[in-house]
């Protein structure tokens, strides 16, 4: 009895370890592991600098996207109109850099737009109290109509846009080799940021309040609407981050095809990095390695020659993996 007894003692010592360890690498074995795997495949291409670097440009605006989208995600919520938002705030900031005297003011218009449309959802959510999937669904389907009405269903060019180094320019850490895009920094800033936030702030500490509890927030005196406020104009204003890394990128913008299903990749990073649909867990850093796996998955299939069709199949069984991977980590948590 003594035996069986210490040995269920040892058993769960190392499943106590197992979890944690798991829970500090999180997505991170995967993604090395799919990196592996299409380097092998593309017979050593997928490694070669070049390659990185498109990845880290593909990477960049979904990590983006995705940093706003973990705020939301952690309060319970969800926001499906991060790429039409995305789409008018490059098409305002692009006609705002074709007029003369206004041009250099072009990145404060697209950030503004963004901003306004996340206050707007989240106006709707706290102040009326409209489910998060319903409003984000209408908006997803009303904003992508408004970013075509203003460019007048037309793409919008700039070749002389103001601040393009921001899409362009790239910081060398091996000259002549590889360089890091600045696209690249841009996402890293974010999360850098998103991390501060999150971790060593008390707005922090309230949205994984009102995710974990909200009934329990509001009688700790938080002020819940507030808290859904401002993780939609987050998740707003990061949108308008991503337009103008793409303007800057594209010299265009175009309100029917900017920003088609980069609410999928991006909701897709941010469960595969471990933050639970249900609010209340998760972390910036699980994001960040989310949207790289969305990206070498992206690029990889690329590499080795599969087709866009097949691409699209493979990354919706990622989402539902995600998915899938999120109710797993519940009834995990559940039964510890």
């Amino acid at each position: 009895m003594a035996n069986a007894t210490a040995e269920v003692g040892r058993r769960d010592i190392w499943n106590t370890k197992l979890r944690g360890l798991v829970g500090t690498l999180g997505m991170l074995p995967v993604l090395i592991l799919v990196a592996i795997c299409f380097q092998l495949l593309s017979h050593g291409r997928f490694f070669a600098a070049q390659n990185v670097s498109i990845i880290l440009q593909q990477a960049s605006v979904n990590t983006v996207l995705a940093a706003g989208m973990t705020f939301v995600i952690l309060t319970g919520g969800i926001d499906l109109s991060v790429g039409s938002i995305l789409a008018a705030a490059a098409m305002a900031g692009l006609i705002i850099s074709n007029m003369a005297y206004l041009s250099y003011l072009w990145i404060f218009a697209a950030l503004g737009v963004g901003l306004g449309f996340g206050v707007i959802n989240g106006l709707l959510i706290a102040g009326l109290r409209l489910p998060p999937f319903i409003v984000t669904l209408g908006s997803l389907t009303a904003v992508r109509g408004l970013a075509r009405l203003m460019g007048g269903d037309t793409t919008i060019f700039n070749s002389d846009i103001p601040y393009a180094f921001i899409g362009n320019g790239a910081i060398p850490v091996i000259p002549g080799i590889f360089s890091i895009p600045g696209l690249a920094v841009i996402a890293l800033l974010v999360i850098a940021i998103s991390w501060f936030v999150l971790k060593r702030t008390v707005l922090g500490t309230h949205i994984y309040s009102v995710g974990g509890n909200e009934a329990a927030a509001r009688l700790s005196g938080i002020k819940v609407p507030r808290i859904y406020l401002i993780v939609y104009g987050i998740s707003g204003l990061l949108s308008g981050v991503g337009a103008i890394m793409l303007s800057t990128r594209l010299y265009a913008a175009n309100g029917l095809q900017l920003g088609q299903s980069y609410e999928l990749d991006a909701i897709a990073a941010v469960i595969l990095g471990g933050t639970s649909f249900v609010g209340g867990i998760g972390s910036i850093w699980g994001t960040l390695i989310g949207a790289l796996i969305i990206a070498v998955l992206t690029n990889g299939l690329i590499l080795v020659g599969v087709s866009d069709i097949w691409q699209y199949v493979i990354k919706g069984l990622v989402i539902i993996g995600a998915v899938a991977l999120d109710r797993f980590r519940q009834k995990g948590s559940a039964r510890t």
